[in-house]
Order: structure tokens, then C-alpha cells, then sequence
């Protein structure tokens, strides 16, 4: 079975994705760290292949394959492509290729709701897409499936990349509305829920402007020389990740403050597996619950890879 990236959208609503990623997080899951290996091209820059593996012991098996090459800008086709092999965990069967792209979009986007679900005010209405890529068009219905959301702003550095998703939203009958260039400190102030999803390394969106009860959800920084936020927002935040392991050693919106000596480690408060295990209640558990600022940072997972394509085959078969 071959699923394309339509399917596998109409494959994952984000109630049922989201339960998924819920509960992948309290099960016994086998992720090794991913492979990363780099591939010489004659003629051109190196090459990056990624491989991202996962099972549940005995019932399924899955592994990510990202290549990463370059030298395809000169060609006019995209640098990056990937797909997902799920395969019976007791056979080793292949049961379905999944488009990676968009599984890895949706999965990211549930991600980044579930933890508004656990972190965010239940009574949050008001949203701010930093960014208006890719992920953003999934960002923006995944949060707005957990949360009252009745106002989105967009901010881009691009206005015409961020008019563009707003006329997009607006044809969905979403009250949605650009954000200027120089008006973004005046949004964040009034958002309930920030969400980021950039390629920026300096800080966009900055503590000093983050409301009592806002959540700031940051999913585009990817390495340790990327950040959206800055050391501020890090200090007075209840900060949470999908995992520790990942977090602290690939974004630099938390290895940079830590380096700095903003922060430490043991400003992580909770992971995934804890938030979705009940260890930590999240925002209910927090000191002036109401008021508490929190911060979900997520690099991803293989584990909600996993989820993901195992939702889609059950769906689909």
C-alpha cells in the first residue's frame, strides 16, 4: 500500500492524531537515536541521509528515510524528500509507504497541539502564526481543534507570503487578519497562543512581550544555532518539550540560554511521556496557573512518526 500526501491527510484529522501521539508517549516504544550519514556527490555538495526508526514490540515496525541533497536548488526541484516504510512487527512484512513530508508535517503540527492542549489556557482565543511556510497551514486548524480560537493573526517577514495564508484562511471563513512588519511586539501582547514556525537564528518573539497565561509554542528551530525566542521568555516560562534527550541537544532556543547561564537543564519541567502519563498535570500543575507563561519546544520524535503511520494504515486497510 502507498499512501500519498493527500491520503495521508484525510487519514489524520486532528482528534484522532492527536489521541495517537497521546498515547504513544506511555507505551514501551523502541527509538533508537536516528542515523545521520553523509553522502559524497560527485560535483556537487555532499549529501545527508537521515534514518529514523521505531517499533512497538511485536505489533509494528517503522523507519523514516530523509534525503537531504542540496545540489538539487540548481535543478529547480525540492532539496529534501522522504517517505515512511511501516512493516508488521511480527513478520517484518511491509504494510504501507507513507509520504514522509506530510506525515512529518501533520505529526508536528498534532504535537504542537496536543501540548497547547495540556499547556495553553482552555479559554485561549486569540493566535499569532510567526511564519507562513509549510507549517503553518497545519499549525493554524491543529491548534484551532483544541483551543476556542476565534482570531488568527500572521506575521512574516514576507507580507505577501503572509497576505497569501490569510487569504487562504479566509476562504476557509477563518477570522483571520495580516500582521504588519513593524506591529509584531504589539500582536504577541495580545495573543493567547504564539506559535513559530521559522528558519530564524535570532530571536523573533521576545519574553519581555509574552502576556500573563500565554503559551509560546516554538517548532522551528532545528539546530543548535537556531533560535525564535530569547533568554527572557526562557526565564520566566514553565518550560516543556516533546523529549529532553532531543530538546537539549538539537535547538539552540535552549542550548544558547543554557550556555549563556540563563538557564539550566532543570528548567525543563516535563517531556511528553510525562505530560501524557499524568506525571505532570501541566498547566492545572503549575504555580498561578492562570497567570503562568508556558513554552512548548518541540524538535520531534520518531516515536510520532510511529503514531502517525500506524493511525494511517489502520484507517486505510
Amino acid at each position: 500500500m502507498q499512501l500519498n500526501a493527500t491520503q495521508i491527510q484525510n487519514a489524520l484529522p486532528w482528534d484522532a492524531l492527536i489521541i495517537a501521539l497521546n498515547d504513544i508517549f506511555v507505551r514501551e516504544v523502541c527509538s533508537p537515536v536516528r542515523h545521520h550519514h553523509t553522502i559524497n556527490v560527485p560535483q556537487e555538495p555532499d549529501a545527508t541521509l537521515l534514518l529514523m526508526p521505531a517499533w512497538l514490540e511485536g505489533e509494528f515496525l517503522g523507519v523514516k528515510q530523509v534525503n537531504v541533497f542540496p545540489g538539487n536548488n540548481a535543478r529547480n526541484i525540492p532539496g529534501l524528500s522522504s517517505h515512511y516504510m511501516l512493516s508488521c512487527g511480527k513478520t517484518g512484512q511491509p504494510l504501507a509507504q507513507l509520504d514522509g513530508n506530510e506525515l512529518t508535517a501533520r505529526r508536528t503540527a498534532a504535537a504542537s497541539a496536543l501540548a497547547s492542549k495540556l499547556l495553553s489556557r482552555e479559554d485561549a482565543s486569540e493566535m499569532l502564526m510567526v511564519g507562513s511556510g509549510r507549517m503553518s497551514r497545519r499549525l493554524i486548524p491543529a491548534h484551532m481543534s483544541v483551543r476556542p480560537i476565534k482570531t488568527v493573526r500572521v506575521w512574516d517577514r514576507n507580507q505577501d507570503a503572509a497576505q497569501a495564508l490569510v487569504t487562504e484562511l479566509q476562504a476557509e471563513d477563518i477570522n483571520a487578519e495580516v500582521c504588519a512588519k513593524d506591529q509584531l511586539e504589539e500582536a504577541v501582547r495580545k495573543s493567547d497562543i504564539i506559535s513559530c514556525a521559522t528558519m530564524a537564528t535570532t530571536p523573533l518573539i521576545l519574553g519581555d512581550w509574552l502576556k500573563p497565561g500565554a503559551h509560546l509554542d516554538l517548532v522551528g528551530s532545528f539546530t543548535p544555532t537556531m533560535r525564535e525566542t530569547d533568554n527572557t521568555a526562557m526565564q520566566r516560562s514553565a518550560v516543556f518539550v516533546d523529549t529532553r534527550a532531543g530538546a537539549l541537544s538539537e535547538t539552540g532556543d535552549l542550548i544558547i540560554p543554557i550556555q549563556e547561564g540563563a538557564i539550566t537543564e532543570n528548567n525543563v519541567i516535563a517531556e511528553f511521556s510525562e505530560l501524557c502519563s499524568g506525571q505532570h498535570l501541566g498547566r492545572p500543575g503549575l504555580d498561578d496557573a492562570n497567570n503562568a507563561v508556558t513554552i512548548f519546544k518541540s524538535v520531534g520524535d520518531s516515536r510520532e512518526d510511529l503514531a502517525a503511520a500506524i493511525l494511517a494504515y489502520q484507517r486505510l486497510v
